[in-house]
C-alpha cells in the first residue's frame, strides 16, 4: 500500500513538468475546459494562430486587463498577491491575483474548479511553465486557448465570432472589449453597456502598457 501511494505521489510530481516540457514545442490540441464544455453541449470553435498573427492591440489589452506585470514577474505577482490577501483578510470584496502564466497553467493542464488542491497544482505547474517556456510562448498559448464565448476559444475564433474580422486586424476598441469579457465570457458580450464603458478604461491602460514598455517581453 505504501509503495502504491509513493507511486501515485511520484506520478503527480512528475506529470506537470513532463506535460509542460512536451507542450513547449507541441501545439496544445484541447484543454480540460474545452472537453467539459463539449460534454455540456456548447460546441467548440478554435483556430490557433501564431503570436505575430494577433493584433498588438489585443496583446496590450490583455496585459493591461489581466496582468500588467506579466513581463516583470516569474509567474507569480507577489505584490498583487499581498494586496489581494490584505483586502480579503479585511473582509473587502474578494480579489484574485492570478497572472497570465497562472491562467495558462490552469487552462491548459488542469481541471475547472476552485479547490485548494487545484490551486496547489496550478502554482506547481506555473513554476515549470515560467522556466521551460518563453514569455512569448506563454502568451501565445494563452491567447489561443482562452474562452471568449460559448464554445469560442482563442483570439482568432473570438475576432471572427464577435467582430467578423481576424485576430490580426482587431482595432484597439475591439481588443479592449474582448479583454473586458475575459473574466466572464459566457455572461458578457462586447456590445454590453458595461463592457463598452469598461473598455474605455482598458484603452487608457493600453497606452500605459505601450509607453512603459510593459509588453516588451513579447514584442518581436
Amino acid at each position: 500500500m505504501r509503495q502504491f501511494a509513493l507511486l501515485i505521489a511520484l506520478s503527480l510530481a512528475i506529470a506537470p513538468p513532463l506535460c509542460v516540457a512536451i507542450f513547449a514545442v507541441v501545439p496544445v490540441p484541447l484543454t480540460p475546459l474545452m472537453i467539459a464544455r463539449l460534454i455540456d453541449g456548447r460546441g467548440l470553435v478554435r483556430v490557433p494562430v501564431p503570436l505575430d498573427s494577433i493584433s498588438p492591440a489585443l496583446i496590450d489589452a490583455v496585459i493591461a486587463s489581466e496582468d500588467s506585470r506579466f513581463c516583470l514577474h516569474d509567474g507569480f505577482d507577489w505584490k498583487a498577491i499581498r494586496a489581494a490577501a490584505a483586502t480579503n483578510d479585511k473582509g473587502g470584496t474578494l480579489r484574485g491575483a492570478s497572472t497570465i502564466s497562472m491562467q495558462t497553467a490552469k487552462n491548459v493542464f488542469l481541471w475547472p474548479g476552485r479547490t485548494y488542491l487545484r490551486k496547489g497544482f496550478e502554482a506547481y505547474t506555473t513554476f515549470f511553465l515560467e522556466h521551460l517556456w518563453s514569455k512569448q510562448r506563454i502568451l501565445e498559448t494563452y491567447l489561443n486557448v482562452i474562452e471568449w464565448g460559448p464554445g469560442i476559444y482563442g483570439a482568432e475564433a473570438a475576432a471572427r465570432y464577435h467582430f467578423q474580422t481576424t485576430a490580426k486586424n482587431l482595432t484597439a476598441t475591439q481588443a479592449a472589449r474582448l479583454a473586458v469579457i475575459l473574466p466572464n465570457p459566457i455572461e458578457y458580450a462586447p456590445s454590453d453597456i458595461y463592457v463598452i464603458g469598461r473598455a474605455n478604461t482598458i484603452q487608457r491602460r493600453m497606452g500605459e502598457v505601450r509607453s512603459q514598455r510593459l509588453d516588451r517581453c513579447v514584442r518581436r
